[in-house]
């Protein structure tokens, strides 16, 4: 199979910075951006911790079949709406059924499940807003596909933290093998007492806004987001240039403690794109303030880019938004590529002197010479991938 050069619209996206591309960028990009909010809401337990929660008005889905309304579908059709021109422009090309739909979740309706099983506990018996399929992990890509009548291949990918950089890798496959003419892909994930509560269990959430690389780092923030993008072959100001996946496969929840599998999809990238380290312009690190992710990630960047390469995490701003992020942080390397700006690594900078040294930036930084930029998502089970975007130079 021939690899061809594959294009990314500008992202539809939305999360706890803001309700579409632009709203993001001013924060993203910001001095000040606003923190993440203190979680007290009866539906995720009242434990005042900090979470990237939507508070953005979400589209209406009233008037859908019971199996769609969720908000995470509702998050999808947000991100959706803010593609619809390019969307149009390709079925007026290529058809719908020359669409397809590749999306990345972990929890799909999960969080309409357990409404409706605390419903059932109390009342004994089912709520009429319940429906099982809200909670399938199909369900995203099919609701795309079914609402917008597109006719490609259409399925979800549920590799934890890494589903949504996943869906763009295997968009660019569909459209290598010519199976496709354009692919709506990204991820999507909102927020839930099934996630909230596991990763509580597992020690690894931070009662404060988290601190990635910090020698004070206590864990992860949750967060939910949305964020698609339309694919093709038809030249856009951004390419994704390269994509490297590795599967560890150390341990089901913990990282290989050095990063070989994070190195190998970082490397695999660069091969893939034809590029060297020192063509990497910026790094959007997974970065989830988790003692063992930051420091086997570290040892990853440091071997494969060396300590030059200006990089942050972003997930101090959102949350880690779990199957949306890898998709919602390629999002932010598109607007990175577009606004020649490079987003600060946020928290007391600190930085963790056992941890090797790398080029975190304090502030905000203005580069009119970015062309190439490197963003990393690392998941349960040593589930790892890089992808490379470049700017397309008119």
């Amino acid at each position: 199979m021939s690899t061809q050069a594959t294009y990314l619209s500008r992202p539809g996206m939305i999360c706890a910075l803001g309700a579409n591309a632009d709203e993001i960028s001013e924060q993203l990009f910001s001095d000040t951006p606003k923190p993440l909010g203190i979680e007290n809401h009866q539906d995720l337990q009242a434990d005042e911790s900090p979470v990237g929660r939507v508070n953005a008005l979400l589209p209406d889905l009233e008037n859908l079949p019971l199996a769609h309304r969720t908000r995470n579908n509702q998050l999808l059709l947000s991100a959706m709406e803010q593609l619809e021109r390019e969307l149009h422009t390709a079925v007026e090309t290529f058809g719908k059924d020359r669409i397809g739909v590749i999306v990345g979740t972990s929890t799909s309706g999960i969080a309409e499940a357990e409404a409706a099983i605390s419903h059932r506990l109390e009342h004994e018996e089912w709520p009429d807003t319940f429906d099982y399929q809200q909670q399938e992990i199909g369900a995203p890509a099919q609701f795309i596909a079914e609402y917008f009548q597109l006719g490609g291949p259409s399925y979800t990918l549920s590799t934890a933290c890494s589903s949504g950089a996943k869906a763009l890798a295997s968009a660019r496959r569909l459209l290598n093998a010519g199976l496709c003419d354009a692919v709506v892909c990204g991820g999507a994930d909102s927020l839930c007492q099934l996630t909230k509560q596991g990763f509580a269990s597992l020690g690894a959430v931070s009662s404060e806004i988290c601190q990635p690389f910090s020698q004070n780092r206590k864990g992860i923030n949750i967060g939910e987001a949305a964020c698609l993008f339309l694919m093709s072959r038809e030249p856009t100001l951004v390419a994704l240039a390269g994509a490297g996946e590795s599967s560890d496969a150390h341990h089901i929840s913990a990282p290989q403690p050095e990063g070989l599998g994070a190195s190998a999809a970082m490397e695999k990238a660069l091969t893939d794109a034809q590029k060297s380290p020192a063509d990497i312009d910026y790094l959007n690190l997974h970065g989830t303030g988790t003692e063992q992710n930051d420091k086997m990630e570290s040892l990853a960047a440091a071997r494969v880019l060396g300590e030059h390469c200006p990089c942050s995490s972003t997930k101090a701003l959102t949350g880690h938004t779990l199957g949306a992020a890898g998709a919602l942080e390629a999002g932010f390397c598109y607007l990175s590529l577009e606004q020649n700006l490079l987003p600060a690594q946020w928290g007391d900078q600190q930085w963790d002197p056992a941890l090797p040294t790398l080029n975190w930036l304090s502030s905000v930084k203005r580069d009119s010479r970015i062309t190439t930029v490197m963003s990393n998502s690392f998941a349960f089970g040593g589930n790892n991938i890089s992808l490379i975007l470049t700017k397309l130079k008119y």
